[in-house]
């Protein structure tokens, strides 16, 4: 019988792929209780929300209230919205990674973190290279769930205006179309399937532990 009393942390629930996770998990009959830490309020008024309205980057300072089943992790920023490459690192290296020593430490098996395709320790890009840092640090907690997404080009309307990404993204709905083979994990992929891989994972068994944007696509079709 599956466990109908379950309780999930989400970490970045006022994005765009958060928002989405966040619905999907209110209708879930396997989640009691979601709790969700941020600087500002969802504004969702629902018996199964717990909000945790604190400084992500002292997050270290609320692993009291940072216990639950599972954790998914939807933080991420923009070279854009956050120019400053040490407040960037913090954000995109520093939450997810204290996050992941907070749920280890308090036994937390089960954590999955969006990343992005073509992240490595070793680029020489800096947006990549920050996010391959970040998977390893997240690894070496050594859950035994641990579950990072690499996503493509992240499909749909963002409340924030993103003038630069909106017209990149016009330009991949015609370049998907020429995207095959061992070029499909390029493609744009939709939040809402992130969002539907993220509870998949968490609730069936699956051997990688990095999961590349086409093979996300594959687990929720």
């Amino acid at each position: 019988m599956k466990r109908k009393d379950k309780t999930a942390i989400i970490l970045g629930a006022t994005g765009l792929t958060g928002g989405l996770l966040l619905e999907r998990l209110l209708h879930d009959e396997r989640y009691e209780k979601i709790k969700l830490f941020s600087r500002s309020s969802v504004a969702i008024n629902n018996p199964k929300i717990e909000e945790h309205l604190v400084d992500l980057l002292a997050l270290e300072e609320h692993t009291v209230n940072f216990t639950a089943d599972e954790v998914f992790c939807c933080i991420g920023t923009t070279k854009k919205k956050t120019p400053d490459n040490e407040t960037y690192r913090k954000i995109d290296y520093g939450i997810p990674v204290t996050a992941a020593k907070a749920a280890k430490s308090n036994g937390i098996n089960t954590f999955i973190v969006i990343s992005a395709l073509g992240a490595s320790a070793t680029s020489k890009v800096f947006y990549n290279k920050v996010k391959g840092e970040m998977e390893e640090a997240v690894m070496a907690q050594g859950m035994t769930r641990t579950f990072i997404l690499q996503p493509s080009l992240i499909g749909g309307d963002r409340t924030e205006k993103r003038t630069g990404e909106w017209l990149f993204k016009q330009v991949m709905k015609v370049v998907d179309v020429l995207l095959v083979g061992p070029l499909k994990k390029y493609k744009t992929i939709a939040p809402d399937t992130l969002a539907a891989a993220m509870i998949w994972l968490a609730n069936n068994e699956y051997k990688e532990a990095k999961i590349a944007s086409d093979r996300i696509k594959t687990l929720v079709q």
